[in-house]
């Protein structure tokens, strides 16, 4: 893989990765959940999850990075939402 293709790649994880701190902020902060859906975000955290083994599989730093934080991130909104929903 030559530098540019992985500055690129780089820069897009950054991107894609802080894109999801406000959101966790906002929910952290206000506790509400109400326009979260609850199936997206499942759906998403476990994407990224897997994003995150193929990472590992293949070595590469900029995939492994970018979705372990945004699995952080995602989950913790995820986690929000639930105990939303189940009143924890």
């Amino acid at each position: 893989m030559s530098i540019v293709n992985t500055c690129i790649g780089s820069i897009a994880a950054v991107c894609t990765t802080l894109a999801f701190i406000p959101q966790v902020l906002q929910s952290w902060r206000t506790r509400d959940l109400s326009g979260i859906s609850l199936p997206m975000y499942t759906i998403f955290t476990s994407g990224v999850v897997l994003w995150l083994i193929y990472g590992l599989l293949i070595g590469d730093w900029p995939v492994i990075i970018a979705n372990a934080v945004t699995a952080l991130l995602a989950g913790t909104v995820l986690c929000l939402k639930l105990k939303s929903i189940l009143k924890i």
